[in-house]
């Protein structure tokens, strides 16, 4: 077999570049070393590794780039210590890539393109040439139209307007597509906002590409700052209906604020590094009161304080679970973590009021330890149980979890197995906890998001051979797994205070 292929930079159509050299740093494809009075030269190669999990299984797949000349490059498995090759899986050809730029400008007309010739335009970066075109596409796929209507119904539910069926003109090559204002007026579609075709452009690509892993550069560009946290919980809930997986980059503190508790952030300053943990000095900075709170407090009317994101996460899956009026205020609230600090909550909430003396606040505490400060304005609660991960701390919810990732990912056939897994570990750390005097895992004043829920998804993973796919920031995941009678009535409580605040009511 050839060690590898050879790679024109024409077909690089996400990447497109005039020469290949381009794809090196400072253009530099070769470096010399001095060997015994004699120079040597030998390539500087770029070398990728990607790892992930599929059909059940974890891989690892490298592969290294040799610069040929200014059309071509070489492309082979990477290297290994022992001088052979890394093996490439056999089910990574089933793995989809798509690459998405920020909206460019407004298109008036668009000519109907196959394909391949809409992925390198995307690629060029004109993305409103090809915005009709994914709408049409999205609107013939073979699904009943539920694709289409579920587009639709966002479009309708973020901005008000309705979308009208994109038509192909045959004569004249072309795709039209009109909508209707909140006033019933029907318009072209590039009399639309940059803000509204932008999320079009997103949730039609996402659409046409399901099962993808999605590169998203500036999702957020057009977005004014309240429709950029929102922008973000669309993507995100709608890569995970897709089983899709989402690498976004963006300069929005919005979308960094509400990402590193909940999801994996990487910061490129000086060499790539994560900053989603709660000692960063990055996340320390985002949280101190700055223009944009004040905004968003004036825009919303009232502003939420919280422990931390999955919280948010937690309350907004149950609400939507409940079909509660709490979802639709939760979509994209004013929220302010506060890491279970009524102080804090406090400062930051009479500091907004200053500004908007007419603001409202709610805040949702785990157990403080000190009696809550009495506060008119700002409405306070906290947990009757040791924290929110305790109303999720369920044996028949793990259960039922672990039976659906179990079907998911590796078939029916091993949904029993993973079910016996769960149950398997359940058994052992609670033994564990009892023997060492903490209790039971399903006390309501044992800190179940720590000693217990997290060790347990770390022994379940590695009881699957798996990396853990389950961590604090992803307990959310497990709301949909409760059942109906084990939804603690507190939840609805909380839920209908919100209302009552958010609403003004109270």
């Amino acid at each position: 077999k050839r060690p590898g292929v050879t790679i024109n930079r024409r077909d690089l159509i996400a990447l497109p570049v005039p020469t290949s050299n381009l794809l090196w740093r400072n253009l530099r494809v070769r470096a010399g070393t001095h060997e015994g009075g004699k120079t040597r030269t030998s390539n500087i190669t770029v070398e990728v590794v990607v790892e992930g999990v599929s059909k059940g299984k974890a891989w690892r797949c490298g592969l290294e780039f040799d610069y040929a000349n200014e059309e071509s490059f070489y492309c082979r498995p990477l290297a290994l210590d022992d001088g052979d090759r890394m093996e490439v899986p056999e089910h990574i050809s089933d793995l989809r890539l798509a690459y998405l730029p920020p909206m460019s400008g407004h298109a008036p007309n668009e000519v109907r393109l196959d394909e391949g010739a809409v992925n390198v335009r995307i690629g060029e970066g004109r993305t409103a040439e090809v915005l009709r075109n994914l709408c049409y596409r999205v609107f013939g796929l073979d699904d009943g139209k539920k694709a289409w209507h579920t587009l639709c119904g966002d479009i309708d539910r973020l901005f008000g307007c309705r979308l009208d069926e994109p038509k192909y003109i045959a004569e004249r090559g072309e795709i039209t597509m009109t909508y209707k204002t909140p006033e019933g007026i029907r318009l072209d579609l590039s009399s639309s906002g940059g803000g509204m075709q932008q999320t079009l452009l997103l949730l039609a690509h996402m659409a046409a590409h399901q099962r993808t892993v999605l590169l998203l550069d500036e999702p957020d560009a057009h977005l004014e700052i309240l429709r950029q946290r929102q922008i973000y919980q669309v993507v995100t809930k709608t890569a995970e209906k897709s089983c899709g997986q989402v690498l976004m980059a963006s300069h929005s503190e919005v979308i960094l604020n509400e990402a590193a508790d909940r999801d994996m952030v990487v910061a490129f300053v000086g060499r790539p590094h994560r900053i989603d943990d709660r000692g960063s000095q990055v996340l320390k900075a985002l949280r101190e009161i700055g223009f944009e709170h004040y905004y968003q407090a004036e825009a919303r009317g009232w502003v939420l304080y919280l422990e931390g994101a999955t919280d948010l996460a937690i309350l907004h899956a149950f609400a939507e679970r409940l079909a509660h009026p709490a979802a639709k205020e939760l979509e994209s609230p004013f929220v302010h973590y506060i890491g279970n600090q009524p102080r804090k909550a406090q400062n930051h909430f009479h500091g907004l009021r200053e500004a908007k003396p007419d603001l409202r606040g709610f805040a949702v505490y785990d157990r403080p330890e000190r009696e809550l400060p009495s506060d008119p304005n700002l409405r306070q609660y906290s947990w009757s149980r040791r924290e929110i991960e305790n109303y999720l701390c369920q044996e028949a919810t793990l259960l039922a979890y672990a039976e659906e990732f179990g079907r998911s990912t590796a078939g029916d056939l091993f949904a029993v197995n993973y079910r016996d897994t769960m149950s398997r570990c359940i058994g052992i750390l609670e033994g564990a906890m009892k023997d060492l005097g903490r209790g039971s895992p399903w006390d309501p004043q044992v800190k179940a998001s720590d000693d217990f829920l997290t060790p347990l998804f770390r022994r379940f993973f590695e009881e699957l051979k798996l990396p853990n796919l389950i961590d604090k920031t992803d307990f959310h995941v497990l709301v949909t797994h409760v059942p109906d009678e084990r939804i603690d009535p507190e939840i609805r409580t909380v839920l209908d205070k919100i209302v009552k605040v958010a609403k003004g009511t109270t």
